[in-house]
């Protein structure tokens, strides 16, 4: 079908340095890839390759110092801070590693609050977020705050957070990071059905086992593109 052809992502030949003084260290060297609409891809690296700079600018927290991103057909290359937050907010769901809810919120307080830099009112930020709690398998947490959830469940809260705007993108920095075997299967399972549900899902990984739940493996080393291969268990 010809929808599922669309790119989210193209990125021509991203670079990024930083300086330390006089000194340029060069990050990104040139990186060229493309994400079509509901690909289920996994970002790998060692520590230091350019992986977590890369997730940052493909993310809109940071700009690359050359070349190209295109993100759902915007140019966002060269944004202004102010209109990379507006893009964040519409284009792209956040997944941490470490959950970032506020804790004296309640989870379907912690769901809505991208909603209210949207502008919407309450009646229907609270609807949509118990609508979206209950997708998730947590529509009996509603009014718990994170001290009262288990990990798995704090993740799950922020998994809803970051569907709550129906994002062209879900981004996840190693979700399973603070979780156990047991737990990190079944939010695994959770993406898994994020995904059969038509979303783009970029998974930012250092685990193997997690990287096999995906259909597309992208390693990065030495701030170029080593590898890029289809799952051959999945495709």
């Amino acid at each position: 079908m010809q929808f599922l052809m669309e790119e989210v992502i193209k990125l021509t030949d991203i670079q990024k340095s930083y300086y330390l003084g006089k000194q340029e260290l060069k990050v990104l060297k040139g990186i060229s890839l493309s994400i079509k609409k509901s690909e289920y891809v996994s970002l790998m690296g060692p520590s230091g390759s350019g992986k977590s700079t890369l997730m940052n600018i493909l993310g809109c927290l940071d700009t690359p110092s050359g070349g190209e991103y295109i993100l759902n057909g915007k140019n966002v290359s060269n944004m202004e801070d102010d209109q990379l937050a507006d893009v964040r907010n519409v284009e792209i769901g956040f997944v941490f590693q470490q959950f970032n809810l506020l804790p004296r919120l309640t989870a379907w307080e912690n769901v809505a609050l991208p909603l209210i830099y949207s502008g919407i009112g309450k009646k229907e930020r609270e609807e949509r977020a118990r609508d979206i709690l209950t997708k998730v398998g947590l529509s009996d947490r509603a009014h718990h705050k994170p001290n009262e959830l288990s990990g798995g469940q704090s993740q799950r809260v922020a998994v809803a957070r970051a569907l709550i705007n129906n994002p062209s993108l879900l981004l996840a920095d190693e979700p399973t990071g603070n979780l156990d075997t047991k737990t990190s299967i079944e939010i695994m399972e959770l993406f898994d059905n994020i995904h059969a549900n038509g979303n783009t899902v970029i998974l930012v990984t250092h685990e193997e086992d997690i990287a096999q739940y995906t259909q597309r493996v992208i390693r990065i080393r030495d701030g170029i593109v080593e590898t890029d291969t289809t799952n051959a268990t999945i495709a």
